[in-house]
This record gives structure tokens, C-alpha cells and sequence, in this order.
């Protein structure tokens, strides 16, 4: 299986803070790399590869209790029917947005991703 990740930009990079190599997300996830790449593939999380190339990275919020974090794959799939890519939405995520208040992943984390998929929504009209 052929994985394509694009590079993050060191701007996208800050804004996220703590990453997980792929091998540690998938540990984190209990399932396989595989398992884990077909995650990325199937757009239920997005992933990026930092300055010195090597494994995609996984913003490490994006991993929550063992499990990828609730509304978050909704989200990616809204976001890349708007045209978004990993890197954009991966910015789009992390960027603060003073209505929310806070980043739209804050507000995944606390259980309001019905509100981001709705703004996330608006992004594609």
C-alpha cells in the first residue's frame, strides 16, 4: 500500500506542537502500522511529514483513550470535501478562531464537533 504524506510547512508545524510518529500512534491506537496508514488513507485522520522527512506524524490530539478522538474523522472527511488537504486541515484545525473561542480541535476535544463540522461545512460554499 502506498501512502502519500505531504510535508508540513514549520508555520503548521508550531501551531500543533506534539506530534506522534506513526509507529507510536498505532501502539497508542492498539493496531497495526498498517492498520494505522489505512486510517490515514481512509481520510479518519491526517497526518503530516516534519523537516527530516522520515515516518508521517500524527498530531498527538488527534489520539485520545486509545481511540482516534471523537468527531474528528467527520471533520477531515467535511473539510476534505471542501477542497482541504492533510496540511490544510491540519491548519485549519489548529488555527484559534475568536467565535469558537479557541481552535477548532479545543473544541472537538471538548465534545462541541458538531459546531466544527458546521463551520467546516460553511468552508466549502
Amino acid at each position: 500500500m502506498t501512502l502519500t504524506v505531504a510535508q508540513i510547512d514549520r508555520e503548521t508545524d508550531q501551531l500543533v506542537g506534539e506530534w506522534l510518529p506513526l509507529s507510536q500512534a498505532a501502539e497508542k491506537l492498539g493496531l497495526s502500522i498498517g492498520r494505522t496508514k489505512q486510517l490515514l488513507k481512509d481520510k479518519k485522520l491526517v497526518g503530516a511529514r516534519r523537516s527530516g522527512g522520515g515516518q508521517p506524524q500524527i498530531p498527538s490530539v488527534f489520539v485520545a483513550h486509545g481511540e482516534v478522538l471523537k468527531g474528528l474523522p467527520g471533520t477531515l472527511t467535511v473539510l476534505a470535501d471542501a477542497g482541504y488537504d492533510e496540511v490544510e486541515s491540519i491548519r485549519w484545525l489548529f488555527t484559534p478562531d475568536d467565535s469558537l473561542p479557541g481552535a477548532p480541535i479545543d473544541a472537538i476535544v471538548k465534545g462541541r464537533h458538531t459546531e466544527v463540522k458546521r463551520r467546516a461545512q460553511a468552508l466549502g460554499f
